[in-house]
């Protein structure tokens, strides 16, 4: 199967002529052409789009229903044609009523039809002098009689059954009142709301709308399409803009521009199977469907499998963000930045408070996960008030420390205004090496640990004389690979970059530059000198990242580099998060990865470090289960007592298998 959960959307805004719906019909068939062209399984019109929205009181003309209508005919026999289902809108009589509906089309049939429920009829909306309210009449009319066959009508959900995937509609209003139509139909199992809406113009409006569309997917766990009426509706009273989103879980994938004077379609990719799993992850949306909604409540309609993406035919139209962890926008990576140092520290802070602890201890090695805990603790006694005298910041050199690191390590103690302390490692080593009859040129495993695991006997003793807490430096990217030792660096009191993945370190540490260090909210008593710390800080990012285990190379530089053993962290922190947090599948994270990553690395590159990601993840986690304690700073963690709880011994073959 080559099947990856994904279907693509399409948003249209047709060119239209009011009040004629011949021009509009041909319009509609052009686009949802195109579309299908483009790879749209699902393809959604305005409300009232085949006679246009603002007709007034047109509609009441016997002419103009009866060319709208065969309107419908002509485009639900074009959908023969079509691989993707078609959502148009359109008004029909029922019952001595007009109602506002939508009919969703596929393979020459209308399958079944939405009425409006809630009509908008203040301001400048005067729906209810031509259509009727669609709650009512659902509730007895289950279908209609309609080009000489009976089609499903009301309260609907279209299921596609070989794609698991189910899909529902709500109209305009219908998302703008407190409880919306499209809550009950995702928690009956909806998981793409489609909404043909006729939305005007006015300052600000199109903001709101983008909110409510947003939140609508992410507390409904949804994807949501919306399609508006566009610059072709009559102006005598209102201008509309055209405005299309796709959202999903919260966040909006595309947008179209306003006011654009052709036609215009936007395309969205939507991950049903991360909806699936955001679902079945979060319990509660269960209790809330049980709680809330009456499994009997809407009829289901059998629709033929929606074409979804597949990775042999088709290309993303969807960007994923190569670091994911980051927000795109430098305004929000300032404000997440800022909140996550908040986080660390107070977290740190109640710690050092409720175990009594005089003195925090900390090993700083130069590199970029000591930087930022030992910033994190200067924060933390700032906070409380406490001398930073007391932040025992502890060098410890060995067989791999290079003269760059030590001096950065050396520069940012002093300037925060530490206990310094520098304790050599190597002679403790060699008698260890001596004690256990490990050969000193041998640089295997045993060589490595021996000095982490020294490094964190000499922190945890300290600790113990001084009365204080050690504060681990691991990132979440290296808790995920489980690189670190076992006992070593992998232990400590409260490990304060316990979620912080790598590629996100660099940011916090840049926002402390940025917004401590410098710039209009510099603290001037942050450190002794703090364009001196500031400069040090960027050294320590610029170099290359290493536990510093083995010796350096014939010119004092670092040899052991961390992403040559494991892979480039930017991948891992990738995979990391679509796997966790999206639960996505082997197959189709790599498809993922390699669109993302096209421009940067190959296949085979990608595939050959997401197989150690995945053999590390699963052969680490009894590394995870003892971790020490640590905050939470975004939504993925993989603390033991928490978001993740996984089996030491769980078998990694079937995972491995899909990708080899």
């Amino acid at each position: 199967m080559n099947k990856i959960g994904l279907v693509r959307a399409a948003a249209v805004t047709p060119v239209l002529k009011v009040a004629n719906p011949d021009f509009n019909t041909e319009e509609i068939i052009r686009c949802a052409k195109e579309a299908d062209k483009n790879g749209a399984g699902i393809i959604l019109f305005p409300e009232l789009c085949i006679s246009g929205y603002t007709c007034g009181d047109l509609f009441y003309q016997e002419f103009l229903y009866s060319k709208s209508m065969a309107g419908l005919k002509k485009i639900a026999d074009a959908t023969k044609k079509l691989s993707a289902v078609v959502v148009v809108g359109f008004y029909m009589r029922l019952e001595n009523n007009l109602f506002n509906c939508a009919a969703l089309l596929q393979d020459g049939k209308i399958k079944g039809i939405v009425p409006k429920m809630f009509l908008p009829n203040y301001k400048e909306f005067y729906e209810a002098r031509w259509f009727a309210s669609g709650n009512r009449i659902s509730e007895g009319v289950e279908s209609v009689r309609l080009f000489g066959s009976d089609i499903p009508f009301g309260n609907l959900m279209f299921v596609d059954e070989e794609n698991d995937l189910k899909l529902g509609i709500e109209v305009c209003e219908d998302l703008w009142v407190p409880i919306t139509p499209g809550s009950f139909l995702a928690l009956n199992g909806a998981h793409i709301l489609l909404n043909p809406s006729a939305s005007n113009e006015t300052v600000a409006k199109s903001d709101y709308r983008r909110n409510l569309v947003s939140m609508d997917s992410a507390k409904n766990i949804c994807g949501y399409v919306y399609a508006s009426s566009g610059v072709h509706e009559s102006t005598t009273d209102l201008v509309f803009g055209g405005h299309n989103l796709i959202a999903e879980n919260g966040g909006i994938l595309t947008e179209s521009a306003l006011f654009e004077r052709s036609s215009s379609i936007i395309y969205g990719d939507l991950d049903y199977e991360r909806i699936k799993f955001e679902r079945t992850y979060g319990q509660n949306f269960e209790e809330s469907a049980s709680a809330y909604s009456s499994r009997s409540a809407f009829s289901e309609v059998s629709l033929s499998p929606v074409r979804t993406l597949n990775i042999e035919k088709d290309e993303l139209k969807r960007e994923y963000p190569k670091s994911p962890f980051i927000p795109s926008d430098p305004a929000t990576v300032d404000q997440r930045c800022k909140e996550i140092f908040s986080i660390q520290a107070a977290g740190l802070a109640k710690r050092l408070e409720h175990t009594r602890s005089r003195k925090a201890v900390v090993g700083i090695s130069g590199g970029l996960d000591s930087t930022l805990a030992l910033l994190v603790c200067a924060e933390t006694f700032r906070l409380i008030g406490k001398d930073p005298k007391d932040i025992i910041a502890v060098t410890m050199p060995g067989f791999g420390t290079t003269g760059k690191t030590y001096n950065n390590a050396q520069t940012i103690m002093k300037l925060l205004g530490t206990d310094v302390r520098e304790i050599s490692i190597r002679d403790a080593v060699l008698q260890h090496f001596g004690d256990i009859g490990h050969d000193p040129a041998c640089h295997n495993v045993t060589y490595e640990n021996s000095q982490a695991r020294e490094r964190t006997q000499i922190l945890m003793d300290i600790a113990n004389m001084e009365g204080g807490l050690v504060v681990g430096t691991g990132d979440l990217s290296e808790v995920a690979l489980g690189w670190s030792t076992y006992n070593g660096d992998h232990m400590s009191m409260y490990g304060v970059n316990a979620s912080v993945p790598k590629t996100l370190v660099r940011f916090v540490i840049k926002w402390v530059m940025d917004h401590r260090l410098s710039g209009p909210a510099e603290e001037k008593e942050f450190s002794l000198d703090n364009a001196l710390l500031r400069s040090t800080l960027q050294d320590i990012m610029d170099t290359p990242i290493s536990p510093e285990l083995l010796p350096p190379d014939e010119t004092g530089e670092i040899a052991q580099k961390t992403e040559d053993t494991v892979g480039p962290y930017i991948l891992h922190d990738f995979f990391m998060f679509y796997t966790i947090r999206y639960g996505m599948s082997p197959k189709k994270l790599l498809y993922i990865a390699k669109t993302t990553f096209a421009d940067e690395y190959s296949e085979e590159f990608i595939k050959k470090w997401l197989l150690v990601f995945y053999r590390r993840f699963f052969s680490q986690q009894f590394k995870r289960s003892c971790i020490p304690d640590g905050p939470k700073v975004g939504s993925v963690s993989l603390s033991p007592r928490g978001d993740w709880r996984m089996p030491s011994d769980a078998d990694p073959s079937v995972w491995l298998a899909e990708l080899e």
